[in-house]
């Protein structure tokens, strides 16, 4: 907030208070005239969700470091600043306001993309290797920019031909592996009204999470419990009967949400971050903490290139949740 504060003033406008505002992060046509009609659209959706636009921010960027295709394809960067109506909470009732609002512009525009849009998160992305994410984006160089939460991910498109759009599609979740049970899942979730379009198996385990935590209220662990579900033979093996009751309910309820195959998974909640490998730990990950920092990696060379003299450095069993509440300082 304190970042976007600054930038936006100099820019001749007011963004508020903490939370009072949402950023929508676009991918405009770099052609003048097409980009100013989907800017025109953009508004004319706002104001008709009555959404108030604050202004626009062009994000600053160093070009020069990408690749030759890159930078041909390079579009527009910009950033919209929403104002929260008055009548509406902080939070996600406001991001479920600004989530419609993104449909209906994404379904009345075909030339434009929309990184993020939301008054929690944002995403910064681009057909580029992760090492050029900072030398690229001007913001993340700068010392005010500050988040309680943040997921850096590199995606390669071995299926599909690289693109701006492309890279990383998913705003809350980052995923490694390559999971065997893709049809099973996808197929359950049809069966219950999401559209698999994207055909990638971190689409499907995105709408797994949204259906176990959101429509049937598990908690976090018992949402881990079903992706990554122990062995019948350590569920019969457990001493605990309320436990040993509730891990053969999650299975016998939920068989076709069971994610098979390597995978390895980090996700964004209200409030927090849960990270979770497959039950028999193909993919690798490792967790480490330096005072009131958590970081969580494939490799712990990854860790200690961001912090050095991390310290209580760990890896988690497989199929065992690694949950991160930052509003109460709690790892889990």
């Amino acid at each position: 907030h304190k970042f976007f504060k600054k930038v936006c003033k100099k820019e001749g406008f007011d963004i508020g208070g903490e939370r009072e505002y949402g950023i929508a992060q676009l991918f405009f046509p770099q052609h003048e005239i097409r980009r100013a009609q989907a800017k025109k659209m953009f508004e004319i959706i706002l104001e008709k969700e009555d959404l108030k636009l604050l202004g626009w921010r062009t994000v600053p960027v160093f070009p020069e470091v990408l690749g030759s295709k890159a930078r041909e394809c390079m579009p527009c960067i910009m950033q919209a600043f929403i104002r929260k109506p008055q009548d509406v909470e902080a939070g996600i009732s406001f991001d479920r306001r600004l989530y419609i609002a993104r449909r209906e512009f994404e379904q009345s525009n075909d030339n434009t993309y929309v990184v993020s849009m939301s008054s929690r998160t944002i995403v910064y992305k681009g057909m580029f290797l992760v090492g050029q994410l900072r030398t690229f984006f001007a913001d993340l160089q700068n010392k005010d920019y500050e988040s309680a939460i943040a997921m850096v991910h590199s995606r390669f498109s071995t299926n599909t031909n690289p693109s701006w759009e492309r890279a990383h599609p998913n705003r809350f979740i980052v995923h490694n592996g390559e999971i065997s049970s893709y049809d099973a899942n996808r197929r359950f979730m049809e069966m219950f009204g999401y559209k698999c379009t994207l055909q990638t198996d971190t689409e499907v385990i995105t709408y797994i999470l949204d259906y176990l935590l959101r429509r049937q209220s598990l908690t976090l662990e018992e949402a881990a419990s079903v992706i990554a579900a122990p062995f019948w033979s350590t569920i019969a093996s457990k001493k605990n009967l309320e436990d040993q009751k509730k891990h053969t309910f999650l299975r016998t309820m939920f068989p076709s949400l069971l994610i098979t195959g390597p995978f390895s998974i980090v996700f964004g909640f209200n409030g927090g971050l849960m990270a979770l490998n497959d039950r028999l730990k193909l993919r690798s990950m490792v967790v480490g903490e330096k005072n009131h920092v958590v970081y969580i990696a494939s490799e712990e060379t990854a860790i200690r290139a961001m912090a050095p003299d991390a310290e209580n450095i760990w890896t988690p069993s497989g199929g065992e949740p690694v949950i991160v509440k930052v509003k109460e300082g709690v790892l889990l």
